[in-house]
């Protein structure tokens, strides 16, 4: 399937998130199946084969999106060894670059909230759900879904996370679990599950059990593993759901807790709209894509959808929509486009942010391109480094970072934890910006972005082809980066108003 024109997507996690549901959404708004599939078996051939599926969650057509494992043992990998696989991938036409992109970003924060729930670098983590091949499917596959579908910029519902308790290999832990509250600091979170006030007239649930496992292994650098075990495990092959009744006329036949108005639940109040003890909702895989795609928490913004996607997570409980939704299209406001729409700025870059900035001068200096590249991965608009000289002649590094106002704080750990730094300091600055989008040009049979730069009136002031793609087709080609970077811009400089 062909990339589309930028566009922009809303992710609707309020009733939890799974990485299989939220690729069966994705691929319900018009990815393509089969062209997922061929990029997984680029990357990890012969293993894994999707099975798409049309089912019913509490009354609403949903599509199913199931991993057959095809081998028999399938190894645990550490997030060094993901990281490699992917990064080995570059510059190959069969996997592409945007997609490895959004998985490493994806991967990183898992591996990061991991490592961090267990007290060990992230490297040296081991998956085994996210290494687990029907994982590593779920992650590149949405991935890659997002990438056919053109979306270049997205925000996220309020996420619900479950509630009560689990069993797992280290005892009784609460829901969320640690990985998935460490994944989602920084966004709004619900707990337990959202209800209808009294006096609706019908009920809407998210009751789950989405059947996905977190049987993560983490290994110290002693060698020492420590698991973590739910009694949940993850199975994409069970039977399909069955039917069930229609939906009650009123909340008079539904259990007190589930009734609008506060109620007592094991001797305790609980409070209205809330319901105790729902199990788990959203689980670490979910929760990483949603981090990873989405770069703004809230209710959706003004949006003109073109697709809605509904992804079906594995059990189908009686009036609770066990579904994750995805609306596709472009920003209110918008000129479309002759073959599909895509927003006006691809980024909704704000004309307020914050800088963040710290001097460090004890970093190897070959770490520096990693920990500006993790920045924007995660959301930074922009990063940098400046030379400079310290007390006593030191010479030194001073990193800075723009990021989105509400994102300063994930920011400043990011920059704490990479580079050693023992404080950050931050500024509000309001900036004079330049709209603009994407569109791609086509180079001997490579595929490059272009961003589009306009004026207040909407006149095009500058083309410029991204050059992390001009790169990645110069060694496809086996042509000089300058030459292909000449070759692009003459290619840019030919479109009419900006767009292919």
């Amino acid at each position: 399937m062909d990339v589309i024109a930028a566009r922009t997507a809303h992710i609707d996690a309020t009733a939890g998130i799974a990485g299989d549901m939220l690729l069966a959404a994705l691929i319900d708004a018009g990815a393509d199946l089969a062209g997922v599939q061929a990029v997984l078996d680029a990357l990890v051939p012969g293993s894994v084969r999707f099975v798409r599926d049309d089912v019913d969650r509490g009354g609403q057509r949903a599509v199913k999106v199931d991993v057959e494992v095809l081998v028999e043992d399938p190894p645990h990998r550490t997030w060094a060894s993901i990281r490699a696989m992917l990064e080995d991938a570059r510059g190959r036409d069969d996997v592409p670059g945007r997609t490895l992109d959004l998985a490493l970003a994806v991967f990183g924060r898992l591996a990061d909230a991991e490592g961090a729930t267990h007290g060990v670098p992230a490297d040296e983590v081991h998956f085994h759900e996210v290494g687990a091949l029907d994982s590593l499917a779920d992650v590149i596959g949405a991935c890659e879904a997002w990438r056919q579908l053109g979306i270049e910029t997205a925000t996220g519902s309020v996420l619900a996370v479950g509630s009560g308790r689990i069993r797992a290999a280290h005892g009784d832990i609460p829901v969320p679990v640690p990985a998935v509250t460490r994944l989602a600091l920084g966004w709004p979170t619900v707990a337990g599950e959202l209800l209808p006030p009294r006096g609706h007239g019908h009920a809407h649930g998210h009751g789950h059990g989405h059947s996905h496992g977190h049987s993560h292994s983490h290994t110290h650098a002693h060698g020492e593993e420590h698991g973590e075990e739910h009694d949940h495990p993850h199975d994409h092959s069970h039977p399909h759901d069955h039917p069930h009744s229609p939906v009650p006329d009123s909340d008079a036949t539904l259990p007190a807790h589930a009734q609008g108005g506060p109620h007592e639940h094991g001797g305790r109040r609980v409070p209205d709209g809330v319901a105790p003890g729902i199990g788990e909702l959203a689980t670490p895989t979910g929760v990483a894509l949603l981090r990873g795609l989405a770069t703004t928490a809230g209710p959706q913004p003004m949006l003109v959808a073109d697709a809605l996607g509904v992804g079906a997570g594995t059990k189908d409980t009686l009036g609770r929509p066990n579904v994750v939704r995805v609306l596709v299209g472009r920003a209110w406001g918008a000129t479309p486009s002759a073959d599909a729409p895509h927003p006006a700025d691809a980024h909704q870059t704000p004309t307020a942010a914050v800088q963040l900035e710290a001097n460090v001068d004890d970093l190897d200096p070959r770490l520096w391109p990693r920990v500006v590249d993790e920045l924007l991965e995660n959301g930074a608009l922009d990063a940098w480094l400046v030379p400079i000289s310290m007390k006593h002649g030191r010479p030194a590094v001073t990193i800075h970072a723009l990021v989105r106002e509400g994102e300063e704080q994930a920011a400043s750990d990011l920059l704490m934890d990479r580079t050693g730094t023992l404080g950050v300091r931050r500024h509000r600055v309001e900036r004079t910006i330049r709209t603009r989008e994407f569109t791609h040009v086509e180079v001997r049979g490579q595929r490059i972005a272009v961003k589009i730069a306009r004026d207040g009136d909407g006149a095009v002031v500058r083309r410029e082809p991204e050059f992390r793609d001009v790169a990645a087709a110069a060694r496809v080609l086996g042509v000089s980066e300058r030459a292909m970077l000449d070759l692009a811009r003459e290619s840019a400089s030919g479109l009419a108003d900006g767009r292919a």
